[in-house]
């Protein structure tokens, strides 16, 4: 499911927060966008996610979204089984018991199903709120910094995590960053922003799984450096 904005403009309160934003995500494709804090980064995702309206410009998307926040906003009186089935509750609808114990698996969240988010750890939180996110099989799903407050190590499981499932799933993922090495790591390509344009956008050619010790990634990590930095 493919993602298309086009001569995007968003401000507030008269400050120009994006400009001239043209960005097409192909359907399956797994992009990351990064820059330095203001550049317009949370702000196109909202738009992306329909959260907010851009002042002009056009996007189309192909099939509705899910997403995923940094604090995961999961509900504290609600167990983590009624956490994921949440958005079938929305809907008037119970969430299917096989596709519960589907997701929860694939999560990697088994015997945690009748715990309450203060019970849980930070990465299996974000692992809640990803499984959130995937209960409706929604093709796109949209991720807001979801591992900018963990440690290195469940950062780094999380993302073997989340690659199996957007290989699986055929999703079309679109991540806000705040790590350029993450944002090389997982993604096909990475979108810098830079003073709420699209200063570059870098194809990542390396193939999966890929090895952080890797001259050539770390070529890409200070070539991205260099770019937001200057």
């Amino acid at each position: 499911m493919s993602i298309t904005l086009e001569n995007v403009y968003k401000s507030f309160k008269g400050q120009e927060v994006l400009k001239d934003i043209d960005l097409e995500i192909q359907p399956s494709e797994f992009v990351c966008i990064v820059g330095e804090s203001g550049s317009g980064k949370t702000t196109l995702l909202k738009i992306v996610a329909g959260l907010l309206e851009p002042d002009k410009g056009v996007v189309q998307i192909a099939d509705q979204c899910s997403v995923v926040f940094q604090n995961s906003a999961l509900f504290p009186w609600l167990n983590v089984s009624e956490n994921i089935s949440f958005p079938f509750n929305v809907l008037g609808r119970n969430m299917p018991k096989t596709r519960l114990e589907q997701i929860i698996s694939e999560l990697g969240l088994k015997g945690l199903e009748k715990r309450y988010p203060k019970q849980l750890s930070g990465g299996q939180r974000q692992r809640v709120g990803i499984a959130r996110a995937m209960a409706l099989k929604r093709k796109i799903l949209l991720l807001d910094e979801p591992f900018s407050a963990l440690d290195v190590k469940t950062s780094e499981e999380l993302h073997s995590l989340l690659l199996g499932l957007w290989r699986t799933n055929k999703l079309t993922v679109l991540m806000v960053s705040h790590s350029i090495e993450e944002a090389v790591f997982l993604s096909d390509r990475v979108v810098i922003m830079d003073k709420g344009k699209i200063r570059r956008v870098v194809t990542i050619d390396l193939d999966r799984p890929r090895q952080k010790t890797d001259p050539i990634f770390r070529k890409y990590v200070e070539h991205i450096q260099a770019v937001v930095e200057n």
